[in-house]
């Protein structure tokens, strides 16, 4: 390569920028005017300017007839850091101007004159890097959704899934509307609200990403006109009250938005499944040794899944019985998991339920090959870790089917109806053998001639959405709330 090649090469790894930055500090220290370089290059003012403000590459011939007119090399100009903290600051603004942050902020970008001090440079700069921390915080990858979720269920255990702070919410709010215990009516649902503040609007045009809107000025709930076939009227509106009942702001991490969701959803349980009626009515079907998921969501009127969760609420702290839980995937795939009765989930390297496929000995996974889908199935499962039993249930929903199962230790079975079940599982899924390998006469007969493309749950791979209110489009929010708006 030729002396001329290289510098060719040097000019285009140095960006205009900089290297227009660079003329103009020589230049300065030198006391020369812009006008007076011009004339030693034989150049327009303004074409120098351009060149300077980095507006203009210059060719290598000129870039030699400025760096003799300066005294210095070309190498002096083609140095890849700038001389000094002013034009750090100033190269470095015009970056950040032309770049993603300010466009999606809206700030146009403008000339740094001499008269914008360094203070405010220095600002500037602080302050995109910041918004570009937060974005790139909240945008959590797979490996931080993992993370996040370990430290929740940790939390979880250690609370045995019981946080007073939002049971005594709860009480509160049934108390102000006078609620009576027992199932929560759609009616009560609607006291609720207006005892909050909000008159309940049911449209045909909510907004496709939200599944309700708040409209806090105008103290107006506006939810769907439309139920799924096996929807709750209820749960719709009391999650957009929860986030309002708990002064919720927008997350600033993944694990906030993670920890909110948990929260909404277990507010919106104790709501439906007050904690001093449902304690009774659990004592005393423990008392009597008939403690079941199915009569605790049909006492309440929910979800075999609100169930559940509720279930898992309440047992330790009031009925003095350890429990687990799992929401598995038809695919095997594990979505939900909590534990405080030390059965041994399968795990990554983070200590990461979620995500992982359960074992196929294990109830979650057996019931999706039973027939009986009005009955509850009920197993014994042998695992490493001691024997535990299940009660599992498969229900539907836009995802497919889930199996939602709670067990406990053997000696706890005592306490359940369905301990009689002789069905009985070995589980040894800490040891690779047990299922997460083939048969070795199958996989030696398939391994090398089989190639799935696998469907992984979108879940597993999604990031948090940044902005105001994370996943939600804000353009058609604000449209539909400026079109329902009261006149």
């Amino acid at each position: 390569m030729t002396i001329v090649e290289e510098a060719a090469s040097d000019i285009e790894e140095a960006d205009a920028l900089t290297i227009g930055r660079r003329i103009r500090q020589l230049r300065t220290a030198r006391g020369m005017t812009l006008d007076e370089l011009a004339s030693a290059v034989e150049r327009a003012p303004s074409q120098l300017s351009m060149i300077e403000n980095g507006k203009r590459e210059p060719k290598l011939t000129l870039l030699r007839t400025i760096a003799k007119a300066l005294g210095v090399t070309i190498d002096a100009l083609l140095e890849a850091e700038p001389l000094d903290e002013r034009a750090t600051l100033e190269i470095t603004l015009e970056r950040a101007m032309k770049g993603q942050t300010f466009q999606s902020l809206g700030i146009a970008p403008f000339r740094i004159g001499k008269s914008v001090p360094d203070d405010v440079l220095r600002t500037m700069v602080a302050l995109q890097n910041e918004i570009e921390r937060l974005n790139d915080e909240r945008s959590a990858t797979p490996e931080e959704a993992r993370r996040a979720n370990v430290e929740l269920r940790h939390l979880m255990r250690r609370q045995d899934n019981y946080f007073a702070e939002l049971e005594e919410h709860a009480s509160r709010i049934l108390a102000a509307v006078e609620h009576p215990g027992g199932p929560l009516t759609q009616r009560t649902a609607s006291e609720i609200a207006a005892h909050l503040g909000f008159s309940l609007h049911y449209v045909s045009d909510l907004p496709q990403s939200t599944r309700s809107v708040a409209d806090i000025r105008n103290g107006r709930l506006y939810l769907s006109n439309t139920i799924p076939g096996r929807g709750d009227s209820r749960t719709p509106v009391l999650q957009a009250l929860a986030s309002r009942i708990l002064g919720h702001a927008e997350p600033r991490s993944y694990a906030e938005f993670l920890r909110q969701r948990v929260e909404t959803n277990y507010l919106v349980g104790a709501l439906m499944v007050p904690e001093k009626h449902a304690v009774s009515f659990l004592q005393d079907a423990k008392s009597r040794r008939a403690i079941s998921i199915e009569d605790l969501r049909d006492a309440y009127s929910v979800s075999y899944e609100t169930a559940a969760h509720r279930f898992t609420n309440l047992a330790t702290r009031h009925l003095g019985i350890p429990v687990h839980f799992l929401k598995v995937h038809e695919s095997g795939t594990i979505t939900k998991a909590y534990e405080n009765d030390d059965v041994n989930f399968p795990a990554d390297r983070f200590g990461s339920i979620e995500g992982q496929m359960c074992c196929r000995k294990w109830t979650s996974r057996e019931v999706f090959d039973i027939p009986d889908k009005f009955n509850p199935y009920y197993q014994y499962t042998d695992t490493g870790n001691g024997t535990y039993w299940c009660t599992a249930r498969v229900e539907s929903s836009s995802e497919g089917a889930h199996s939602v199962s709670v067990g406990v230790r053997f000696d706890d079975t005592k306490w359940f109806i369905g301990r009689e079940t002789t069905n009985r599982g070995l589980s040894r899924h800490s040891v690779e053998v047990c299922c997460r390998r083939p048969p070795e006469e199958l996989e030696s007969q398939w391994r090398d001639q089989a190639w799935p493309n696998v469907r992984t749950p979108r879940t597993l791979l999604a990031t948090l959405p940044t902005g105001a209110f994370p996943g939600v489009d804000t353009t058609d929010l604000y449209e539909f709330l400026e079109a329902h708006a009261p006149r």
